[in-house]
């Protein structure tokens, strides 16, 4: 009996096994997400690379270039990327330094450049100083051509450039014009005025795309020169009717516009 009292007591321990690694058993599924989702950005990049001109990678890389301007374009055009000078909202590509190219192409003069800087330096800090500079200069974007330095205004959806699909400008395009006219002194670059429009229904009487797309080219002429701008430096007045849509839609409000174009010197 005494030997069965001193006997030590038996302890049985059970572990419990819980399956699945506990909360951390779906780790690998987020990991494994990751993965794929890289993986579909990379084959998506490697596409983009293979479809796009070098123009419209030129875009691309602005879209993401941390440098600021007046406004944004709206990508047009009937490919999939539209304009191919696709730029974000307020994102405009500084002009080149170089001098031309020997295969011909153009460049900027270091001259042109510094001054279509100045330029755009200007716009820029008008946004700040009051609602009403804010406001009108939603209707510009600028961006660097062939040709030289553009500068677009274009109509919003309801807030116009003229009146009643008219050459009568509106009071925000007497204000760009005084804007651009002041601007415009920092260059002695020649200046050309092109006029653009919407697409209109094919069962109208009188098609008005020519002659309104060149009477308004016309009446921005009379204004710069009216707002103190030397007539010697225009050096073209022009229309296009509706033949160079930004939009995709031919009838979009955003076709409407005029371009100025500060022409780089020989």
């Amino acid at each position: 009996m005494n030997r069965q009292n001193n006997a030590a007591p038996v302890i049985i321990k059970r572990k419990k096994v819980v399956a699945g690694g506990g909360h951390h058993g779906g780790a690998w599924k987020v990991a494994y997400a990751d993965f794929v989702t890289a993986m579909m950005a990379f084959f998506l990049m490697l596409w983009l690379l293979g479809t796009t001109t070098e123009d419209q990678r030129k875009g691309l890389a602005d879209y993401f270039t941390p440098s600021t301007a007046v406004s944004s374009t709206s990508g047009g055009g009937d490919s999939m990327f539209g304009n191919d000078d696709l730029r974000q909202r307020r994102v405009t590509p500084r002009p080149s330094d170089e001098a031309p190219a020997e295969d011909g192409s153009h460049q900027v003069h270091p001259g042109e450049a510094e001054s279509f800087d100045r330029i755009l330096e200007r716009l820029s800090g008008l946004g700040a100083e009051s609602t009403i500079m804010s406001d009108a200069l939603r209707h510009v974007i600028t961006r660097i051509s062939d040709e030289g330095l553009v500068i677009e205004l274009f109509d919003l959806p309801g807030a116009p450039l003229f009146l009643d699909d008219g050459d009568t400008p509106m009071p925000v395009t007497e204000l760009l014009v005084d804007i651009l006219t002041d601007a415009f002194d920092l260059a002695v670059n020649p200046l050309a005025l092109e006029g653009h429009t919407r697409t209109y229904t094919v069962v109208q009487a009188n098609d008005p795309r020519w002659g309104l797309s060149t009477s308004r080219a016309e009446r921005l002429r009379l204004m710069f020169e009216g707002a103190g701008f030397e007539p010697q430096r225009i050096a073209r007045v022009a229309g296009h009717a509706d033949r160079r849509p930004m939009h995709q839609n031919p009838m979009s409000v955003r076709n409407n516009r005029m371009e100025m174009i500060l022409l780089r010197t020989p």
